[in-house]
């Protein structure tokens, strides 16, 4: 021990300085523990999703066609008349299935809800229930794959995080009103950014309420299921629908050039406002406040 006590200042410091980096180990070997997990269970989900989409495919495919579906028909029709309110619930959590598992078959599904409830309740059916699939396949994307999609692609991936932050609600609006973009992929790309779950619902919401309204009056228009499935998707789509199709197709260009028409005019006006006109009154008041400011004059 010296004079002054380093020999016991040291030693005090000894376990203090241990016992910190004690901590900071156990804090990153637990956060490395955490990170294992999450990984361990991001592979089970992929894999319990890829069995499930595989068997599905494998078992539903023949039975999620129009002439798979045709082939039940008698049976539909008496589920629907003994269980009248259960097959709102069938319909939507089956739907949601399809929808969230990316599966084919979402077209054949909104033929025969249509055949089965009419036109009105089937649009409101299938409108929450394709969202409500949508954006589970949007989450599940986002928890499967954003963070290493994220590590591989690096600057590009947030160059286009950062485009869909700034225009990310018309991006995505635009993008349902065309149906020619499938719309697992609009699901799956939308899951690697940051967009809030509640923006891509509301929005995909109205996006796909025109095309969904639109499959849903063609599926409608059919007595029998055999028929619909003897004359096909085309078959339902008659001039008229392609005509609200052509409508889809040209309804964003046409919001697009609304709102450059309209902004100007929201500018000029935003600007009229902000001026105050200068009265003689408030001139003549000003007046004295500025000989003041000079002083006064010499003789």
């Amino acid at each position: 021990m010296n004079r002054n006590g380093g020999h016991e200042v040291g030693g005090a410091r000894g376990p203090a300085a241990g016992a910190v980096e004690t901590a900071g180990c156990g804090a990153d070997r637990s956060a490395s523990d955490s990170a294992a997990v999450h990984r361990r269970m991001r592979w089970l989900l992929l894999a319990v999703l890829v069995v499930l989409i595989v068997a599905a495919r494998v078992g539903l495919g023949e039975h999620l066609t129009l002439s798979g579906l045709a082939r039940h028909e008698r049976q539909f029709r008496a589920f629907q008349a003994a269980h009248p309110y259960l097959v709102h619930a069938v319909l939507f959590v089956a739907y949601v299935g399809v929808t969230a598992l990316s599966l084919p078959g979402a077209t054949a599904m909104t033929l025969l809800t249509a055949w089965l409830l009419g036109f009105w309740r089937a649009v409101v059916l299938v409108s929450f229930a394709s969202t409500t699939g949508a954006t589970a396949a949007f989450l599940l994307s986002r928890y499967l794959f954003r963070d290493g999609i994220e590590r591989r692609l690096g600057p590009r991936l947030r160059a286009f995080d950062e485009a869909v932050r700034r225009n990310g609600a018309w991006f995505l609006f635009t993008l349902r009103l065309i149906p020619a973009v499938p719309f697992f992929v609009i699901n799956a790309a939308m899951g690697l950014t940051s967009m809030r779950p509640w923006t891509f619902w509301w929005v995909s919401q109205l996006g796909m309420l025109p095309g969904t309204m639109v499959y849903v009056y063609a599926g409608s228009q059919f007595p029998t299921l055999s028929e619909l499935a003897t004359r096909g998707v085309r078959g339902a789509l008659t001039p008229r629908v392609w005509m609200a199709f052509g409508l889809l197709a040209v309804f964003p260009l046409l919001v697009r050039l609304a709102a450059r028409w309209l902004s100007p005019v929201t500018e000029a006006s935003g600007a009229e406002e902000t001026v105050v006109p200068v009265t003689p009154s408030d001139s003549a008041t000003a007046e004295p406040s500025s000989s003041a400011d000079t002083g006064p004059l010499p003789s």
